[in-house]
C-alpha cells in the first residue's frame, strides 16, 4: 500500500505544482448554483450596461446547462423536487438575457414548475427582494421594518448588530430600497405577473413570536429622540455610510456578489446615478468574478483564494514538501501579504484585540474568520519557525483566534458571541443558522486542533478545556457532530475528532469512541463515504448513496487520527482514495461545502486535491512511513 499511497500523493503534488499562480496562490473556481449568474444577468440588463453581451451570453449558457428535465433548477444532484427560488431566479434571468425564446418548451416547463410550487410569493426572502427591485412583485411585508432600526444602539433590546455581518450587510441594503419602495424597469424587463398565484402576499410577521419582535423594534425606534422626518433622513444617511465603509478595494460590498447586487440597487434608490463611480466599480468587481467551471463561465459568489492557498500549502507540507521549496515559499509569501490590519465588524464584540486574522477571499481586508485564520497559521508555521521576523505575524494571528472564543467555549465563524436567541424569532427561514453566528462543531474542532497541535496549548488550559466541554456537550445522540460549513455530519465529526485527538483525548474517551463507531458504521461498501446535502435541512445524517473524494478523505483523516493502528475501515478508505483520484463523474462535482441550509451549497474545485492529499499524507506519516 505504501507505493500506491506515495504514487497518489506525488500525483496530487505534481498537479498542484502545475496549477499554482504566479503570485503563489491557487485560484480554483468557487462554484455554486445559478444564483450569481442569474443576478449578474439581471443587474447588467437593469443597468443597460454596454459591452456586457459576451458575459451575458456565457452566463446564459451555464444557466441553461443546469436546467433539469422537469424545468426546474436544483442545488445538488439528488435534490429531486427542484429548488423554487433558483428556478424563479434562473427563469427571470433567461428571459431578461434576450437569448432564449419565452415560449420554448424548456421555458414552459420552468413556468409550470414555478406555478405548481406556489408561484413567486413562495420564493425565499431575498429572491422576492430581487423580484421587487425589478418590478415583478410588490415589496414583501417581511421587509416592512423601519429603516430607523439601523439607528438603534447595540445596547437596545434588539439591534441590527445582533445579526451576523454577512446577513446584516444584505439586510441594510435591502431595507434601504424597501423603505423607499424602490424598483426599476426598462423596455427589456420581462413581466412575470402571471406567476403571482396569490392575490395577497403573505405577511411573515403574523405569528405571535414574530409580531413581538416587530413590536420591540417599533418601540425601540420610538425612543429615539428626533423628529420623524429628520430621524428617517439620518437613518438613510447611516445606511449609506454603512455600505460605503464596507466596500473592498475591488468594488465589492463585503466581498460577496449578492450583497453587492443589493447595494447597487440601494444606492440607486438613494439617488445615485447608474454611472456613479461607486456603482461602476461594483459592477466591474462583479464582472471580475468570472471563473471557468469544467465547461462554462460562472460568477463566483466570492473567491476562495486565501482558503484554498492556506489549505493547499499546509497539505503539501504534510506530504513532505519542505517550507524551503519555491512552491511553499511563494504560497506563504502570498498568505503573509493577506493578514489583516484593519478593524472590521468582528471587533464589535471583541474591541480590545489587535487585528491579526485572515479572510476567505483574495481581496478581503476587514472580514477575517476563524477558519481561514487557523488554516493560514498552519500553513506558515514552518516559515515562521525558520524566519524570526514573522513571529509577530504568528502572535497576532494566534492571539486573535484565542480572543474569538465564545463565552460558551466554542467558536463561531466571523464574530464573537453573536448568538442572541431573540433574533432567531425574525421570520427568516433557518434564522438560527442564518442570522446569528453561534459556536459550531467544525469551527470549534479545527480551532481546538490548531491551538493544541500548532500553538502547543495543552490541557489543562482554560481555552482548551472549555472547547472540549463544548464539543462533548454538543455531540449528537448517535455520536456525530453537525458541521455548519460543510456537508455535514461527516464534516463536523471529522473536525471534532481531529480536534479532540490533538488535545490528547484517545479512542478510550467515550465521546471519541462513540463518534468513531458512528463514522465506521456509515462507511460505504466501496470503502468510501458520502453524505447528501439533504442532511442540512433534515437535521440528521442522510446517505448520498455514493462516495465522494472529499467526504471520504475527512472520514479517513478522522479515523487515522483516532487509531493507534490502521483499522480495516481506514485501509478501505485509503484504497478508495488512491483508486478514485482520477474519477470524473457527478460524485466528483457534488457540492460538499455549505453556506445557507437548504439554499446555498458549494462545489470547491480545490477539494478533490486538498483533502485526499491531507488524508493520505497523514495516513502515511502515521502508519506507512
Amino acid at each position: 500500500m505504501h507505493n500506491l499511497v506515495t504514487s497518489a500523493i506525488n500525483q496530487i503534488i505534481d498537479d498542484l505544482r502545475n496549477r499554482q499562480s504566479n503570485d503563489g496562490s491557487w485560484r480554483f473556481c468557487f462554484e455554486t448554483g445559478t444564483l450569481t449568474d442569474a443576478y449578474t444577468i439581471i443587474l447588467l440588463r437593469s443597468l443597460e450596461q454596454p459591452d456586457s453581451e459576451w458575459l451575458i451570453e456565457r452566463l446564459t449558457a451555464r444557466i441553461l446547462s443546469k436546467q433539469e428535465a422537469n424545468g426546474a433548477w436544483n442545488l445538488f444532484t439528488d435534490q429531486n423536487d427542484g429548488h423554487l427560488s433558483s428556478t424563479a431566479e434562473s427563469f427571470f434571468a433567461l428571459l431578461y438575457s434576450g437569448h432564449v425564446k419565452p415560449d420554448a418548451p424548456h421555458m414552459k416547463r420552468a413556468r409550470k414548475f414555478i406555478k405548481a410550487r406556489g408561484g413567486l410569493a413562495k420564493t425565499g426572502p431575498f429572491t422576492r427582494a430581487m423580484l421587487a427591485l425589478n418590478g415583478q412583485i410588490s415589496w414583501p411585508k417581511l421587509f416592512n421594518v423601519p429603516i430607523e432600526t439601523i439607528l438603534l444602539p447595540r445596547t437596545s433590546l434588539i439591534s441590527i448588530y445582533d445579526i451576523v455581518g454577512y446577513s446584516r450587510v444584505h439586510l441594510v441594503a435591502v431595507l434601504t430600497s424597501a423603505n423607499m419602495k424602490y424598483s426599476r424597469q426598462n423596455t427589456r424587463t420581462p413581466n412575470l405577473r402571471d406567476l403571482l398565484t396569490e392575490r395577497k402576499t403573505e405577511n411573515e410577521w403574523e405569528n405571535d413570536q414574530s409580531r413581538s419582535i416587530l413590536t420591540i423594534i417599533q418601540n425601540e425606534v420610538s425612543k429615539l429622540i428626533d423628529t420623524p422626518k429628520r430621524l428617517r433622513k439620518t437613518a438613510f444617511e447611516q445606511a449609506e455610510q454603512h455600505m460605503l465603509k464596507r466596500i473592498e478595494p475591488d468594488g465589492l460590498y463585503y466581498s460577496y456578489i449578492t450583497s453587492t447586487f443589493f447595494m447597487i440597487y440601494a444606492f440607486l434608490a438613494l439617488g445615485y446615478k447608474k454611472d456613479h463611480p461607486v456603482i461602476q466599480n461594483a459592477v466591474n468587481g462583479i464582472k471580475n468574478q468570472v471563473c471557468l467551471t469544467t465547461s462554462h463561465s460562472h460568477i463566483e459568489f466570492a473567491t476562495s483564494t486565501v482558503w484554498d492557498t492556506a489549505l493547499i500549502s499546509h497539505a503539501l507540507q504534510q506530504s513532505g514538501v519542505p517550507a524551503s521549496d519555491p512552491l511553499i515559499k511563494t504560497a506563504n509569501a502570498y498568505l503573509l501579504s493577506r493578514q489583516h490590519t484593519l478593524y472590521g465588524d468582528w471587533s464589535f464584540n471583541n474591541p480590545n484585540t489587535v487585528p491579526g486574522g485572515w479572510g476567505f477571499s483574495d481581496i478581503n481586508t476587514f472580514l477575517p474568520d476563524v477558519d481561514d485564520t487557523t488554516a493560514a497559521l498552519r500553513a506558515i508555521k514552518r516559515t515562521v519557525r525558520e524566519h524570526t521576523m514573522y513571529r509577530p505575524v504568528w502572535s497576532r494571528g494566534a492571539d486573535w483566534i484565542l480572543s474569538m472564543q465564545n463565552k460558551d467555549g466554542g467558536w463561531g465563524a466571523f464574530e464573537k458571541d453573536t448568538d442572541k436567541k431573540r433574533i432567531t424569532l425574525v421570520p427568516f427561514p433557518e434564522a438560527g443558522r442564518v442570522l446569528i453566528d453561534p459556536s459550531t462543531a467544525d469551527l470549534t474542532g479545527r480551532a481546538l486542533e490548531f491551538l493544541s497541535k500548532d500553538a502547543n496549548l495543552l490541557s489543562p488550559h482554560p481555552a482548551i478545556d472549555r472547547a472540549v466541554n463544548w464539543l462533548e456537550q454538543n455531540q449528537e445522540t448517535d455520536g456525530s457532530w453537525y458541521g455548519r460549513w460543510g456537508v455535514c455530519y461527516i464534516y463536523g465529526t471529522w473536525a471534532a475528532l481531529t480536534g479532540l485527538d490533538a488535545a490528547g483525548f484517545s479512542q478510550n474517551r467515550p465521546s471519541v469512541k462513540k463518534a468513531v463507531d458512528w463514522l465506521t458504521s456509515i462507511q460505504n461498501e466501496d470503502g468510501g463515504w458520502g453524505e447528501s446535502c439533504v442532511s442540512d435541512t433534515r437535521n440528521t445524517y442522510m446517505p448520498l448513496g455514493s462516495s465522494t473524494l472529499s467526504q471520504t478523505a475527512w472520514a479517513v483523516d478522522a479515523l487515522t487520527a483516532t487509531h493507534k493502528k490502521p483499522a480495516d475501515a481506514v485501509r478501505r478508505g485509503v484504497n478508495y482514495l488512491v483508486s478514485n483520484l482520477n474519477r470524473n463523474d457527478w460524485t466528483t462535482t457534488y457540492p460538499t461545502g455549505a453556506a445557507l441550509p437548504g439554499d446555498f451549497y458549494i462545489y470547491y474545485h480545490s477539494y478533490n486535491y486538498i483533502w485526499p492529499l491531507l488524508a493520505l499524507s497523514n495516513f502515511r506519516n502515521k502508519f506507512d512511513s
